[in-house]
């Protein structure tokens, strides 16, 4: 606990529990204030994906969703202004930290004002990166997430890319808070060794590429760029997929890669794999920031990466990985081939991806800001 005399906070914590940038670090936010004695409700229609059972702090609240004739859809949003109201009242939230603004900065907007005035959490809204730069362009959307930004007490980004696109997009002229996401590891239940021969690596280097999938990390890209490094027998690549990976498949035949793809589904113990590998791969077209480099960063693997979005703030190109442009596969198995090439730089950049997860992106770096944030919209005088 680190909080002196101040008082315990309690903070509902809303993220979508599946796989993906935003469930995890939300997720890991959780655990950590409870760490630091504070309480973490999660308020979401499933239990998130990398939680911890029976951690003390840490509090699971379902959201029931209804199917009635009356809706072509099942609704989501109103269930959980339900269910987030309750829990405020219930247990006394301070907070309600939503991780993403559709659905979950409007229905606790809503939430709120179910809410005596006296009663009412503040509410935290952070942004991971589709919700505004893919759902902010939608005329159906934007003017609902535009209108729960203006009315949350205060808003987060993941990185200052985000916060300058949403600016840009949304028209947003209140303040937005950069705060950068984190990766607190977990010690690994199982050495290097043992991993390595598990996925039946010798002297290749081990590529680590993780993801959810989705359309914008380029798996295709990723295929392709495999089947360009030369020597060919002088990797594997480790998939860790958030995601079915069977679409991608048919690729992997394509490009006579069978021998050199090894897939790992829904992973909990990432951190057995992490330390595993040798180096990052990442071919994505957009990022925000991605966890995922930084993950890797933690256990010294540095990455090749495009250089979008938010990344540039994550890795330092020549120093604690490479960035290339991206879009095109031979870009991105160059910049493989030079570091499987020279043990000495993977090195030198492993060791400086390292020093900076610990110096900047670490827990006690980032999560004693939203603590601080925390306590300023606490004390921010009731309208």
């Amino acid at each position: 606990m680190t909080m002196g005399t101040e008082r315990a906070l309690r903070i509902g914590i809303t993220c979508y529990p599946s796989v993906g940038g935003s469930g995890i670090l939300a997720s890991a936010l959780g655990e950590e204030l409870a760490r630091r004695g504070h309480e973490a409700h999660f308020i979401s229609y499933e239990r998130p994906f990398r939680l911890p059972h029976g951690a003390p702090g840490i509090f699971y609240h379902p959201v029931a969703i209804s199917s009635y004739g009356l809706f072509k859809y099942p609704d989501y949003t109103l269930p959980l202004s339900v269910k987030m109201a309750e829990v405020s009242r219930d247990c006394g939230l301070d907070v309600l930290h939503v991780h993403y603004a559709v659905p979950h900065a409007t229905a606790a907007i809503l939430a709120q004002s179910m809410l005596p005035p006296e009663t009412r959490p503040r509410v935290v809204t952070t942004l991971h990166g589709t919700d505004t730069t893919l759902l902010g362009r939608d005329a159906g959307y934007g003017p609902a997430i535009a209108f729960a930004l203006e009315r949350s007490d205060a808003v987060t980004t993941v990185s200052a890319f985000l916060e300058q696109e949403t600016r840009q997009l949304m028209d947003i002229r209140r303040p937005i808070e950069v705060i950068h996401n984190f990766f607190e590891p977990h010690e690994p239940r199982r050495s290097r060794e043992e991993v390595r021969r598990e996925l039946g690596i010798g002297d290749e280097a081990l590529l680590l590429h993780s993801s959810n999938l989705r359309p914008f990390k380029r798996i295709d890209l990723l295929l392709e760029c495999a089947a360009r490094i030369r020597p060919r027998n002088s990797f594997k690549l480790l998939i860790l997929a958030g995601a079915d990976f069977s679409p991608f498949v048919g690729d992997v035949g394509r490009l006579e890669l069978e021998d050199r793809i090894i897939v790992r589904e829904n992973v909990s113990e990432m951190e057995d794999y992490l330390q595993a590998a040798d180096i990052g791969l990442f071919t994505s077209d957009m990022e925000s920031f991605c966890l995922s480099i930084l993950e890797a960063m933690s256990f010294g693997c540095p990455s090749v990466a495009a250089r979008v979005g938010g990344i540039p703030e994550v890795v330092v190109s020549g120093s604690s990985g490479l960035l290339v442009p991206p879009g095109n596969a031979d870009n991105f198995a160059r910049g493989v081939e030079k570091l499987i090439a020279d043990p000495a730089l993977r090195a030198s950049l492993g060791a400086e991806a390292r020093k900076r997860a610990r110096e900047l992106f670490s827990a006690d770096a980032i999560v004693t800001k939203y603590e601080q944030l925390y306590r300023r919209v606490c004390a921010l005088p009731r309208g």
